[in-house]
């Protein structure tokens, strides 16, 4: 599948730019405030989703969006494990986190690019 260079078509301006470098870093930074920034981040992403026309933001929302609730999908399936023993929630803990991390960056790398997610 050929990647499209979505930089070709209408450009955005520079201020859209920031808000989406400031979204993907409130959702990179989310596990240091507890899940504060990432909770902040996507009433944003919904927010500025909803009147977006341009199909590479509208993509990057999404990827933020389903990003968070999948993560936290599997934050509430794995709880249990901190009942059993800590170091089995610890250790699922820890692999969700570094999933997360990965899709933020991941992300963020390819809204550089200017290619979609």
């Amino acid at each position: 599948m050929s990647e499209t260079d979505l930089a070709a078509f209408d450009p955005k301006a520079p201020g859209d730019r920031t808000v989406m470098q400031l979204l993907y870093g409130l959702h990179t930074l989310a596990w240091f405030s507890g899940g504060v920034f990432a909770v902040i981040a996507l009433v944003i992403n919904y927010l500025r989703r909803d009147g977006e026309a341009d199909a590479l933001y509208v993509a990057h929302h999404n990827y933020m969006i389903r990003t968070f609730w999948w993560t936290l999908l599997w934050l509430v399936l794995l709880s249990p494990l901190w009942l059993l023993l800590v170091l089995p929630g610890f250790v699922a803990y820890g692999i969700v986190w570094l999933w997360y991390l990965y899709r933020c960056i991941r992300g963020w790398l390819r809204f550089n690019k200017h290619q979609l997610v």
